[in-house]
């Protein structure tokens, strides 16, 4: 029989001082609903599960002597949840008042969605894209790329993100970030768990677009706010993170882009995603090579 209405899964590496400020957002919000907190710790080395545990002892600790990634460690927690939805939240989160009581009661209240979403912002405050339409390799050509920079206001990258809307009122969107999803334990048990092919990146997108493909609606909740600092963990290993980002997106198109189209389209599809997304990453791996020469050479 499970205990909790919710189980909030973090996953952490390295971020002792942003989990820290997390799981005090946490303890500051456990009226709002009956949840637990599970942190799985992927072998840190800065002294975050000690911290966690010592300063926490009220959520759960999962210590790995190696790092799962973002879906191996989350799909950890799931399975040793004892909550019944669940919800995905990164280590460098702040979740405001409010936002976890307002987001389980609209899981309540509407059966038909299967995964929620809150708005997040940046560090001052300002909106982050957190809800986007499914990528499209039109799209990954200008969005972070030199195309990007000579076009800044394409209709590409936009669509993309969204930009057009205020992301004032609730929507229905393609996919939400993986940084604060709450999903609905009837997705877990009719789509599955996180892929565990994509060690990190693009398992939200896939698990959206499953949930979508399994009769749920994915839904993004403005009146439930939560402060996200993208990328401290990942900053710490860009170059590593880079490679991986561009192998789950060609995974994800592998699994839903190139299958959505004819047959006889399929292998030269998937030639083509391959090409374009090793000459993007490895353009961005140049990028960080000369920018680190420069900063050697004081240029």
């Amino acid at each position: 029989m499970q205990d909790f209405e919710l189980s909030i899964t973090i996953c952490s590496w390295n971020t002792i001082d942003d989990l820290r400020a997390c799981l005090q957002s946490l303890r500051d919000c456990q009226g709002e609903a009956n949840f637990e907190v599970l942190v799985i710790d992927n072998a840190s080395a800065d002294g975050s599960p000690d911290m966690a545990e010592k300063e926490f002892p009220e959520f759960r600790l999962l210590r790995q002597t190696t790092n799962l990634g973002f879906t191996g460690g989350h799909n950890l927690a799931i399975k040793e949840r004892r909550g019944h939805h669940v919800a995905l939240l990164n280590s460098d989160t702040v979740v405001h008042k409010g936002a976890i009581k307002t987001l389980v009661e609209y899981m309540r209240e509407h059966p038909e969605v299967g995964i929620v979403g809150p708005k997040l912002l940046n560090p001052d405050g300002s909106l982050q894209y957190s809800c986007r339409k499914f990528p499209n390799p039109v799209a990954a050509a200008f969005r972070n790329t030199f195309l990007g920079r000579l076009f800044p206001n394409n209709k590409y990258t936009r669509d993309y993100l969204m930009q057009d809307w205020d992301h004032s009122q609730p929507q229905t969107v393609d996919w939400l970030s993986g940084a604060a999803m709450f999903i609905r334990k009837e997705v877990i048990d009719k789509v599955g768990v996180l892929d565990n092919n994509l060690f990190m990146y693009c398992e939200d997108v896939d698990l959206c677009k499953r949930a979508w493909l399994g009769g749920f609606q994915v839904m993004y909740l403005p009146e439930a706010v939560i402060t996200h600092a993208i990328g401290r963990s990942t900053d710490k290993a860009a170059n590593k993170m880079i490679i991986r980002f561009h192998r789950s997106m060609f995974r994800y198109y592998g699994k839903h882009t190139v299958k959505e189209s004819a047959l006889v389209f399929r292998p030269f599809l998937l030639a083509f995603a391959a090409l374009a997304l090793t000459i993007r990453a490895s353009l961005f791996l140049l990028k960080n090579l000369i920018d680190a020469i420069r900063r050697k050479l004081n240029i």
